[in-house]
């Protein structure tokens, strides 16, 4: 946990012009007593390409340091131009406030900054050499990056960990690669396993449809033929009723032509043939 906590920064003067002073109005709270002082620091970034051109712009330290919640006001002096390259003094920059307790940083805030001239002429048209006298700068305050490190105060004991904690057991543990790649070569035989029953269980189920179809196939024979030979009966009989049905039919009329005289014996005839044909159209309709 650390010891001193960063409550908030207000910045006094933004916009403001490029050459003036920097003021931060700085409230943190100090848990315990401090036996040194806090450092705190203003960083200019100079070029977003390379660190050779950040400037520190001014550093202060605070102590003694009270317990309980302190103010206190940071200014700073302006960059230096010659050592920011020409191209690199308009535009968007950053600044960084940091604060250090025996030269270990534990807290740093950063925020944007955009230098541009105060008129809209000059913005859209810049001159070749940068004046000064016209740029302003405006701090995006409402958005600053706060990063906190953890470090030692003065006890070990608010030290933070270096190294991890020793696990003497650790040592005894099973190897986890080995029991991985035990686990992986049973799962894989179990696979496999499986796959062998499966197959095993297709094959089985090949051969008994193989065996029902020779089974199936003599005896659908059978029947087939069996169909075909009634189908056949029924034709023939249906054939040869129709053959006798006409033969009755024309020997009945021919009899009645040629004996419409002979009286009873004539009509008796007729009668008896009368039954037999009718017989034979029931028959006929039952076939079909």
């Amino acid at each position: 946990m650390s010891v001193v906590s960063l409550l908030g920064v207000k910045i006094l003067n933004n916009p403001a012009p490029f050459d003036a002073k920097y003021q931060f109005e700085i409230t943190f709270e100090c848990l315990e007593p401090l036996q040194k002082d806090l450092e705190w620091k203003l960083t200019y970034v100079g070029s977003a390409t390379s660190s050779e051109h950040d400037q520190e712009l001014d550093s202060l330290l605070v102590g003694p340091i009270p317990v309980g919640v302190n103010k206190f006001i940071f200014e700073a002096d302006s960059p230096d131009l010659k050592r920011i390259p020409t191209s690199e003094i308009l535009g968007v920059t950053v600044i960084l406030l940091s604060c250090s307790y025996d030269d270990r940083e534990f807290v740093r805030v950063g925020y944007y900054v955009n230098n541009e001239y105060d008129n809209e002429e000059m913005n859209d048209d810049p001159p070749a050499k940068p004046v000064i006298e016209k740029v302003r700068r405006n701090i995006l305050a409402e958005k600053p990056r706060v990063t906190r490190f953890a470090i030692k105060w003065d006890t070990e004991d608010s030290a933070p960990a270096e190294f991890p904690p020793e696990q003497p057991e650790a040592d005894t543990v099973e190897d986890d690669g080995a029991a991985y790649g035990a686990e992986e070569a049973e799962l894989e035989a179990a696979e496999a396993e499986a796959e062998t029953a499966e197959g095993v269980k297709e094959d089985k189920e090949d051969e008994e449809m193989g065996g029902a179809d020779d089974t199936a196939g003599p005896a659908a024979a059978k029947a087939g033929d069996d169909e075909s030979d009634a189908g056949s009966e029924d034709l023939e009989a249906e054939s040869s009723g129709s053959e006798e049905e006409d033969i009755e039919e024309e020997e009945g009329e021919g009899e009645a032509d040629e004996d419409m005289d002979m009286g009873e014996d004539t009509a008796q005839t007729a009668a008896d043939k009368e039954p037999a044909i009718q017989g034979q159209h029931q028959g006929e309709v039952m076939v079909h």
